[in-house]
């Protein structure tokens, strides 16, 4: 499954990119739109009815796409409007029992229920929860489909809070130990295509030969794309899922401000370079896995 991540900061981004995606060819059932706003939820929802309308067919499909911004209750961040062009992505992506009512039920039910932080929920629900806090929208993409990844991922770039220009350089990896911390160097871009198969094959490798505590030393890393943002999210979620901890060292100004701008930093666990990343596992170490 390949998962691309646009981070907006204005809700008429948010909606040109939900549009440009629908229009390009991205089916709606792919296509995720996350907000804290009840107001951008209903204005998004609105004004993408008659598009979501033409893939669902009619009057009947224009109704289903304004009807589609759910509520979600998500423990430490109360609530959470999410336009759920399919049922699939809100369920892949947040998981079940996180749901709470539809975005209409909102105002005949303001007293819902507010989870407390330590309550469960998805890892990428808890994920999410500093960019929702700090009122950036999200369009998620989540498709099996190289090709769809691929103009998802350009388009998001485009429209949305990322890195612009690339660099030509391929993505590599090399592997090594520092007192018993595996570092993963990398180089060039983490990009759509062979940049984010390649560190999913590292991370999975490591993975089922036991390894739990993994630096990735980026400072070669030069370009980010919104589909490589999405690796990263998937990769510290399936090290996290196994009981590990992921940290991110030696980031090269460009991607620092990047995950800056999306508030990603404040999630991800970034250390100023690889000593520190070797020396913060001694003082957290990983928890059992999840189950």
């Amino acid at each position: 499954m390949e998962t691309t991540i646009g981070v907006f900061a204005a809700r008429e981004g948010a909606e040109m990119g939900v549009k440009r995606l629908l229009d390009e060819g991205v089916p709606p059932e792919s296509v995720l739109f996350l907000t804290r706003s009840e107001n951008e939820s209903r204005v998004v929802a609105n004004q993408l009815g008659a598009t979501v309308g033409g893939f669902m067919g009619g009057a009947a499909g224009l109704t289903a796409g304004v009807a589609a911004a759910t509520l979600l209750v998500v423990p430490g961040l109360g609530q959470v409007f999410a336009l759920g062009l399919g049922g699939a992505a809100l369920l892949g992506l947040l998981g079940a029992g996180t749901g709470a009512a539809v975005a209409q039920a909102a105002s005949t039910e303001p007293n819902l229920p507010q989870p407390t932080p330590e309550e469960k929920c998805s890892e990428d629900t808890a994920f999410f929860r500093e960019v929702l806090q700090a009122g950036r929208s999200l369009i998620v993409v989540r498709t099996e489909s190289k090709e769809i990844a691929a103009t998802a991922s350009a388009l998001l770039d485009q429209l949305g809070i990322g890195m612009q220009g690339s660099t030509p350089a391929k993505m590599q990896t090399a592997t090594r130990e520092v007192e018993g911390i595996v570092v993963v160097d990398i180089s060039g871009r983490i990009t759509h295509g062979e940049g984010n198969a390649r560190l999913r094959d590292v991370i999975r490798e490591l993975l089922d030969k036991g390894n739990r505590q993994i630096v990735l030393n980026l400072g070669e890393v030069h370009y980010v794309d919104s589909s490589g943002v999405g690796e990263l999210v998937h990769t510290h979620t399936s090290v996290r899922n196994q009981g590990g901890q992921l940290k991110l060292a030696n980031l090269q100004k460009r991607l620092y401000d990047l995950l800056q701008m999306t508030r990603l930093h404040s999630v991800f666990d970034v250390e100023r370079d690889e000593a520190s990343a070797v020396q913060s596992f001694r003082n957290n170490p990983p928890t059992r896995a999840v189950a």
